[in-house]
């Protein structure tokens, strides 16, 4: 990407960012759909081929980012990517007014428990962040980074089974929390592709797999190279514009559940996938050759305590339960926004 202009690099960017937003789209449905087909949605091996499909712009950037040596655009990208997910939210909160907030109309505690593994996992970079290189295992791969995968295994587990057979009973009047499993038919719209076969279904699934690879590669090379003729910081770039082109999926799909009043399945696949997003650090170990997490220096700190905070914000909205909004907005969406906006400032002057 080095000798083509910057007019041409921007170009590319922004196509690989319509790509993954269209790619995105067809992942979503083709994954709900063979969710259904299969009843995989039930089972662990079901979450986790949700979670990777979410996440496959991630898997991308992080891969090509961490064979080039852009250690610091694959961090940036992999923690800011949770605060800029996490806003996705105001944009469902939008979508789900002007009555009500999201958050009123969520009904489960579920995504609350999801919310807290997000936490969970963020401490985990924290920790990794702040040990030597020298305790890598084989010189590769953090412990930490290993810890992560093991806690989000084992919280994804915990939430299934909570999902299944609760010990609680909640009432929340006035919710709409929509259907508990995506493998539901919901009652308004039948699932998509519903005429398709499970062959075609699942080769549309591997073609939007290959061009959401394909394109998050290309965010990854000319971001990168954009971030170098502009001057901008490679975590501050990796955090802000191209966390944001890979969360065009999550709005288009959090925006759709919100239409079907999926409100639940809008907040628990936010939450769910910045869980899962983090664990892709020993992936970046195995393609770097070397512990990621220790040279992810203050500035990913910040941003990952940004994204823990705003998790946070929409925890206390779900159970707090506020009835009134503000321009389409709920008061815990107002609350992010203020927040989102001081950390991102902030970041600017954070030591590196």
């Amino acid at each position: 990407m080095a000798g083509l202009g910057t007019p041409f690099e921007l170009l590319i960017f922004l196509a690989a960012a319509a790509a993954t937003w269209v790619a995105g789209t067809v992942l979503s449905k083709t994954t709900d759909s063979l969710d259904a087909r299969t009843g995989m949605g039930d089972e662990f091996g079901g979450l986790i081929l949700l979670a990777i499909a979410g996440s496959l712009p991630e898997i991308a950037i992080t891969i090509s980012a961490a064979a080039q040596g852009h250690i610091d655009l694959a961090a940036g990208n992999l923690i800011g990517g949770i605060a800029v997910q996490t806003m996705v939210l105001v944009v469902c909160d939008l979508a789900a007014g002007p009555e009500y907030p999201l958050s009123f109309l969520v009904g489960r505690l579920t995504p609350v428990l999801e919310g807290l593994l997000v936490v969970m996992c963020v401490a985990g970079v924290e920790m990794g962040s702040l040990l030597k290189p020298s305790v890598a295992i084989g010189g590769v791969v953090s412990p930490a980074s290993i810890a992560i995968v093991v806690i989000w295994a084992f919280g994804i587990y915990l939430i299934d089974r909570t999902r299944k057979d609760p010990r609680w009973k909640v009432e929340m009047p006035g919710s709409e929390p929509g259907r508990r499993f995506r493998e539901y038919d919901h009652p308004n719209t039948p699932h998509p592709f519903k005429d398709w076969s499970t062959a075609r279904v699942a080769g549309l699934f591997g073609a939007a797999c290959a061009v959401t690879l394909g394109a998050g590669v290309a965010l990854e090379m000319t971001g990168n190279a954009l971030a170098d003729r502009v001057g901008v910081n490679g975590v501050i770039f990796g955090a802000t514009v191209l966390a944001t082109a890979t969360a065009l999926p999550e709005i288009s799909s959090g925006v759709a559940a919100v239409a079907l009043d999926d409100h639940a399945l809008a907040v628990g696949d936010i939450f769910g996938g910045n869980a899962f997003q983090v664990t892709l650090f020993l992936v970046a170990d195995l393609v770097a050759g070397k512990a990621v997490l220790p040279a992810a220096g203050p500035q990913n700190a910040w941003l990952a305590a940004l994204g823990v905070a705003l998790t946070m914000v929409y925890c206390f909205g779900i159970i707090a339960r506020p009835t009134h909004t503000r321009a389409r907005l709920g008061p815990d969406s107002w609350v992010a926004l203020v927040i989102f906006g001081l950390g991102v400032a902030g970041l600017f002057y954070v030591a590196t």
